[in-house]
């Protein structure tokens, strides 16, 4: 006998098909939780802050991203944990770069210079590049959700075939 996953993941059809206003709209869901927070405490939130709260909201964006087609977990757990990782995540911010405002590159410079504690395994130099990518998809969480969700669909996550 099938499990209920294994038969959704046999019945599966076009009308599972992502697109990105779905992506968008489940992302956008977590809004309510953002309280109005003025300029003053914004800028009291250092950039480690900001950066914990971004590979927050970055991880939830790529596992939903990752959600349809129906997969099995350990499927979706190693695409996410491809996307996740520090190098991946600084080619990103590499690749976003170009589109950035200079008040956005200034996030970024100040997320860079915050990265402490680097892995073994990552170059330091690496490790700064994602912790700044954290911390601008962090701040743009709390200051301007459209443009947050702009420079996201810019990052190019590829879906197996």
């Amino acid at each position: 006998m099938k499990s209920q996953e294994e038969e959704l993941l046999d019945k599966q059809g076009e009308d599972l098909k992502p697109d990105s206003s779905w992506n968008q709209a489940l992302l956008a869901s977590t809004a309510p939780l953002i309280q109005n927070i003025s300029r003053t405490q914004l800028q009291q939130i250092s950039p480690a802050s900001l950066a914990y709260l971004g590979d927050a909201i970055y991880e939830l964006y790529v596992r939903m991203f990752y959600l349809l087609p129906l997969q099995r977990s350990d499927a979706y757990h190693r695409l996410v944990v491809a996307q996740v990782r520090a190098e991946t995540q600084a080619l990103h911010l590499r690749s976003l770069t170009p589109y950035l405002r200079a008040s956005e590159l200034e996030i970024v410079r100040r997320g860079r210079n915050a990265a402490t504690g680097r892995p073994k395994r990552v170059d330091p130099e690496i490790y700064q590049q994602a912790t700044s990518l954290e911390a601008l998809i962090g701040y743009l969480y709390l200051t301007d959700f459209p443009r947050l969700t702009e420079l996201l669909q810019k990052i190019h996550l590829e879906k197996e075939e």
